[in-house]
């Protein structure tokens, strides 16, 4: 047998999401240790320990839980990808959690994202020079941070003026901005897995907001995509890294051209309301994370089993 750990959201579904999960590994011979909630672990001799279990001596360690995601749990996260398979792999995980440097690495792959700025918070002429260049219109975004939270479109060089105290109240080093797209406020997402298409939906912001997030008031709806929307999440998860990812993508009007607006390493199941209208990718998206999980799982057990071997060899 081998052995994984796991850490997934519960709400939503997401408990029988799990079940799923853990009875197509067990068919595989992949036992399942469910509930490893990094917050309750400690390190301690060279070991991760978690309601214990040694996590480091776990063959893969599947996280899937954004809502619940401290600074501790991060921190470790981290250090445990160093000892086993970690899915997602913390750097990517990390790079995904920062949208400048997501946006960075998937335009210097050739990949379309909104046009942006990232400057030091004592460059405020940058921010007013950027503007003016823009026409008028930016979004300010925190470079961490998820479900909208903490986002803010500006209208005007006068609204900046007027963002500016509150942001020097923070601690923040830097600012980061995006151009306002103009778009139908509308999006795709796109569910990668191990680098294939396993579904699209998309999701529509209120009549009253232009944030399509369901955190923000966005409604999901239907969504057919086409071969062109789908290459660019492909490509969109292979450069930022995520054996796992949700591609956002919206159409700019103006440029007549697709937008990777961001690159979630944590993207949600189908809910059970969802799959009632329609959302059927919740077994295949299933099937192709076990089929990772349990590749990962095994790979990590022979390479240890031949280190031992060679050090018994050796002694």
């Amino acid at each position: 047998m081998y052995t994984a750990g796991m850490w997934m959201y519960k709400n939503g579904g997401g408990d029988v999401i799990q079940s799923k999960i853990i009875n197509q590994l067990r068919e595989r011979d992949v036992a399942v240790i469910t509930d490893l909630n990094l917050a309750n672990a400690y390190a301690k001799a060279g070991h991760i320990m978690c309601n214990n279990v040694a996590m480091d001596e776990l063959d893969a360690f599947f996280s899937y839980n954004a809502g619940q995601q401290s600074q501790y749990q991060v921190y470790l996260y981290q250090v445990l990808d160093e000892s086993i398979p970690c899915l997602n792999n913390f750097a990517s995980f990390a790079l995904s959690e920062d949208k400048f440097r997501t946006s960075q690495r998937l335009a210097r792959a050739g990949l379309r994202t909104p046009d942006y700025r990232l400057c030091n918070r004592n460059e405020k002429q940058i921010l007013k020079n950027t503007i003016r260049e823009w026409g008028g219109r930016l979004v300010y975004k925190p470079t961490d941070g998820w479900g909208g939270m903490g986002i803010v479109k500006i209208e005007d060089e006068r609204s900046l003026d007027m963002l500016i105290p509150f942001l020097d109240q923070t601690n923040i080093q830097h600012f980061y901005i995006e151009r306002f797209v103009n778009y139908d406020m509308t999006d795709f997402r796109i569910d990668i897995v191990d680098g294939e298409f396993v579904g699209c939906y998309g999701r529509q912001a209120p009549a009253d907001d232009w944030k399509t997030n369901v955190t923000s008031g966005g409604k999901v709806i239907m969504r057919e995509p086409n071969d062109e929307i789908v290459n660019i999440a492909i490509k969109a998860a292979k450069v930022t890294g995520l054996e796992i990812a949700g591609v956002d993508i919206i159409y700019d009007r103006e440029t007549e051209e697709y937008v990777v607006l961001e690159v979630n390493g944590i993207p949600a199941f189908a809910t059970p309301e969802q799959e009632a209208m329609g959302l059927n990718f919740n077994d295949l998206k299933i099937e192709k994370v076990v089929s990772l999980i349990e590749r990962k799982a095994k790979a990590h057990h022979h390479d240890q089993s031949k280190q031992t071997v060679i050090e018994l060899l050796s002694a």
